[in-house]
């Protein structure tokens, strides 16, 4: 049997805690180095602040600006350059300072700094220096730089170069805000919304009420100074272009104060882009606002003139070419601010060719129509009112519209004629005419005589010569040819008219008179059929024949036979002696006493 030994007394008891609190101490102590090591922020080499890279950096920096937290700012400037003493007075001083220059000169773009621990290996500078960007001063260019040093202990990190924060002075100097920074409260510039102070919206808001005071005024003195010099041009624009023109130009003038305005906020450098690309913006605006009136205005002035003119139908283009313009005008314009507030419009531009040819070949009967009536318009073959023939129809135009044009036949029907349409057809106007056509062929029986014949064409001759309503020249009566049953006479000649009323009025006291003239010649007028004489029968009449004869006997020996052609004394002395209207008509004698009250 071997010997137990047993605890039970109280040494051993004592003696069995201090064994076990030795061994808890030792566990202890070989665990702690392995916890401290785990413990985030304790590892060597690592920045607590980010300031590991550049990019961390400057990120660090620019959020503890905007959080108002310079004196954190601070920590990321390399302050070495300043006394010890000075640097937790001077600190955050130069880093508010420094982000105020930043705001007007240099935005910093984060994402193209470097996020290695090296910083950017291929700028062509030192391995421990990185160049954030350059401020333009008015001495000249001021780079701005990290550098990357030793913190406390071995940790490398990166901070704003001394050589930058030696310029920090210069630059509030020259960027900073002046009179402004010294006398506001610090609260207006904690305050910011959108990279923009409080004091700096209260700026803004004060240049807009005095841009549009003094736009308001500008405009009322330049209206005022401006309307007796648009008076003696006499151009008809006036009073009207003035007043259209005073819209337009107080925008341009209200963006002009502001613009000049904004140089005194020391805005931050995306917002004064924002600002700029605005004022352009607003710019295109009033500009294309004036091109837009002095359009409508120039519009209503042909539309004017054309009245003046009675060219009623070429008004019907003048809103269309109004339209057209103004829509060009506004369509640039808005591809214009598009491109001023960064938006690329080559695809947009892309999108409206493919999509306006779509539109134009599914609309392409609209747009011939279209450019038909614009052809219509321009040309002008018929007006409003005209009596024409188109096609196998005779009708008045009533109306020329962009679409069709209406027509009222003589069945006072109305046709509408596409305007493609119409403008291919071959259009014959009868109201264009400066005279009309008098032509007809009579046909004398075969028992005329020669001298009657020679009678009826002398007569006829006189006449026309004689008619005040037939134009001379050519006025003619032609002996034309034997018929199968008659002696064809031809007339021609014009009627001095170009109302179809007249016309037909002037060619029945033509026809009229010719019954006469044959009448009066013995002759007949000639009509199919068949004849049997008898010995006795001769069908003419004899005395009257003789007559005729007789009187074409006396003019061949008073040598004034007409035939081939009348001598020029006998045209003058024929001219005008047939009075017209006839002897004994109402007409006649309304202007026989029309002419007598008036002498």
């Amino acid at each position: 049997m071997g010997s137990v030994r047993h605890y039970g007394s109280r040494a051993d008891m004592k003696r069995w805690w201090v064994h076990c609190l030795a061994l808890s101490a030792c566990f202890a102590v070989a665990l702690l180095p392995a916890s401290a090591q785990e413990t985030p922020g304790a590892k060597p080499g690592v920045d607590t602040l980010g300031r590991d890279n550049p990019r961390g950096a400057m990120r660090g920096y620019l959020e503890a600006c905007r959080a108002g937290d310079y004196e954190r700012a601070a920590t990321y400037l390399d302050l070495s350059g300043l006394p010890p003493a000075a640097r937790t007075s001077r600190g955050p001083v130069l880093a508010r300072q420094l982000k105020v220059a930043l705001d007007r000169t240099l935005w910093v773009e984060l994402d193209k700094l470097s996020d290695a621990p090296e910083g950017e290996r291929d700028d062509g500078l030192p391995a421990r220096r990185d160049v954030v960007g350059t401020i333009d001063t008015a001495k000249g260019v001021v780079p701005m730089f990290l550098e990357r040093a030793k913190a406390e202990g071995d940790t490398l990190i990166w901070k704003i170069a001394p050589a930058t924060i030696a310029q920090i002075p210069a630059l509030h100097q020259e960027f900073g805000y002046g009179v402004v920074g010294e006398y506001l409260p610090p609260m207006f510039f904690q305050i910011q919304f959108l990279e923009v102070q409080l004091w700096q919206w209260i700026g803004l808001l004060a240049l807009v009420a005095v841009a549009a005071v003094v736009s308001w005024i500008a405009t009322v003195i330049i209206v005022r100074l401006a309307r007796p010099v648009v008076v003696r041009m006499c151009t008809g624009w006036d009073d009207r272009a003035l007043r259209l023109a005073a819209g337009p130009l107080r925008l341009i003038i209200a963006v002009t104060v502001f613009s000049a305005g904004t140089y005194t906020l020391g805005l931050a450098v995306p917002v004064q882009a924002f600002i700029a690309a605005l004022e352009k913006a607003l710019t295109i605006v009033a500009v294309t606002w004036l091109l837009v009136r002095v359009v409508a205005v120039a519009a209503h002035t042909v539309e004017e003139r054309l009245v003046a003119r009675g060219q009623t139908v070429a008004m019907s283009i003048v809103p269309l070419g109004r339209r057209t313009v103004q829509v060009l005008v506004l369509a640039l314009a808005t591809l214009a601010v598009l491109q001023n507030l960064g938006i690329n419009v080559t695809g947009i531009l892309a999108g409206l060719g493919i999509g306006g040819l779509a539109v134009a070949l599914a609309a392409q009967k609209t747009v011939e129509n279209l450019f038909g009536g614009v052809t219509l318009i321009a040309d002008q073959p018929v007006h409003v009112g005209d009596f024409c023939r188109f096609g196998d129809k005779i009708g008045t135009v009533e109306e020329v519209g962009l679409r069709s044009t209406r027509v009222r036949t003589l069945d006072r029907t109305v046709v509408t004629i596409p305007n493609a349409e119409f403008a291919g057809m071959q259009l014959e106007n009868f109201a264009r005419r400066d005279r009309i056509w008098f032509r007809t062929t009579i046909g004398l029986r075969y028992e005329t005589t020669p001298d009657q014949l020679r009678y009826v064409l002398v007569e006829l001759k006189k006449l026309l010569v004689a008619h005040p309503k037939v134009h001379p020249d050519p006025a003619r009566v032609r002996f034309v040819g034997f018929g199968a049953y008659s002696l064809d006479l031809e007339i021609f000649a014009y009627v001095l008219t170009t109302d179809i009323n007249e016309y037909l009025a002037i060619q029945e006291d033509l026809l009229l008179r010719i019954m006469d003239i044959v009448a009066a010649s013995g002759a007949g007028f000639a009509f199919p059929s068949q004849t049997i004489y008898t010995g006795t029968d001769t069908g003419l009449d004899a005395e009257r024949s003789r007559a005729a004869e007789a009187q074409v006997g006396a003019w061949r020996e008073q040598n004034a036979l007409g035939l081939p052609h009348f001598a020029p004394e006998q045209l003058a002395r024929l001219a005008g002696t047939l009075d017209y209207p006839p002897r004994g008509s109402a007409i006649g004698a309304h202007y026989a006493r029309a002419a007598r009250d008036a002498r």
